[in-house]
């Protein structure tokens, strides 16, 4: 009757509505191939989204923003409109430029709805004294989207063998179903921030964020490192997946098998933040992600290569809600939408720099060459940010703003 009657409780079930709505991604395994066949040069396809993560870098705190103060049911519902707008172009034209409207549409509606949701669910949790459960849902929220990812990529790579276009008009309808979910969230009480000066005001939990609450820095970084490796290797194994002769439609049956791989283990994850100290697990989560992309580049065949992104898929359901509960609770309540957009804008901003570099380095070398070179780039700057951020958890500063 939740879902009926719309009540605080019923959130739970309208935002995993949204999340499968946004990672029923019909066009996620072939995507790249699409690029390919209309043309496009490796580099110029990672630019395509570069041009994504860019249009996120603008949107992202602005949209925390917004949500915490207008609402996350505002930002929300304001973001499913732009996801499902952006398919819509990509459905129905043809070109570089319209692809590239569609990019910063679909980086728009990203920005409005990341962190929004993961905002959403804590304050409806804490709303009910249940957010120490937070990890757990986080974790069976993650397992719907990745589950969804799962149906949608073999779905996606059986319509690609009829035509590339075909997941892309099924992604508009997909995209759709979030509207009415967003539409009928009920926004928790909390604690409401007074409306300032808008981008002073923005600017001043930046400083916050970034520079006064040395934990929270170091956990945003972190996190979004880590976040930003598991979004490239989501690009690239398609295209190495395809040079060892994988059709579209078998990609999409290996991005189905991956995506249950995470989504079974993340409903698992806040075991292992339970049984597994931070200090342990993080150093863990790091040398799986990073040494998987160097062990993916020195697979010769394609059977090693699915084994390294077994493991990497695994590592990946572990981090995700695992990194971002660790900023939630750093977080303070009223700005805590802000914060986990500051995360994401971190993520977008790493990609949109790695992402052309990966692609003008497969260019000039060889994907198995790029992906080494981009897994020893991961490595060092996780090595230097990891003994800080550790640092920072075992003498944490107050979360209070």
């Amino acid at each position: 009757m939740n879902w009926i009657r719309p009540s605080v409780s019923g959130n739970i079930p309208r935002l995993y509505i949204i999340k499968t709505a946004k990672w029923f991604m019909l066009t996620m395994p072939i995507l790249m191939l699409y690029y390919k066949d209309m043309g496009f040069t490796t580099e110029q396809a990672f630019r395509l989204k570069a041009i994504y993560s860019i249009a996120i870098v603008l949107f992202e705190i602005p949209s925390g923003y917004l949500a915490d103060i207008l609402g996350r049911k505002t930002t929300l519902l304001a973001g499913s409109i732009f996801g499902t707008l952006g398919f819509v172009i990509y459905a129905t034209t043809g070109s570089y430029l319209w692809f590239i409207l569609a990019e910063v549409t679909l980086g728009i509606g990203q920005s409005l709805i990341s962190g929004a949701d993961s905002a959403m669910l804590y304050d409806t949790l804490q709303a009910q004294k249940r957010q120490n459960q937070y990890t757990r849902y986080e974790g069976i929220n993650t397992s719907v989207g990745n589950f969804a990812e799962a149906l949608g990529a073999i779905l996606g790579g059986a319509l690609a063998e009829v035509s590339l276009r075909l997941p892309f008009i099924g992604q508009s309808f997909i995209a759709f179903m979030a509207i009415p979910a967003a539409l009928t969230l009920v926004e928790p009480e909390r604690l409401q921030r007074q409306v300032k000066s808008g981008f002073r005001d923005i600017l001043k939990i930046v400083h916050y964020a970034l520079v006064v609450n040395k934990d929270l820095r170091w956990g945003l970084v972190y996190s979004s490192l880590i976040g930003t490796a598991t979004l490239t290797m989501a690009w690239v194994y398609q295209l190495e997946l395809h040079a060892f002769g994988f059709s579209e439609f078998y990609i999409g049956v290996t991005a189905t098998g991956l995506n249950l791989v995470v989504g079974f283990v993340t409903l698992t994850a806040w075991k292992a933040e339970r049984d597994l100290r931070s200090r342990l697990l993080i150093p863990l989560i790091t040398l799986v992600i990073t040494g998987g992309f160097v062990a993916g580049g020195l697979a010769g065949s394609w059977l090693p290569f699915m084994l390294v992104l077994l493991v990497f898929y695994m590592a990946r359901g572990i981090a995700t809600p695992v990194l971002k509960n660790i900023v939630n609770v750093m977080a303070p309540s009223e700005v805590r939408a802000t914060v986990l957009s500051i995360r994401s804008l971190i993520i977008r901003a790493f990609f949109a720099v790695i992402a052309p570099f990966f692609g003008w380095t497969a260019d000039l070398l060889t994907l198995g060459q790029a992906l080494i070179i981009t897994g020893l780039v991961f490595a060092l700057a996780c090595a230097f940010i990891i003994l800080l951020f550790i640092k920072s958890l075992e003498n944490p500063q107050s979360p209070k703003k």
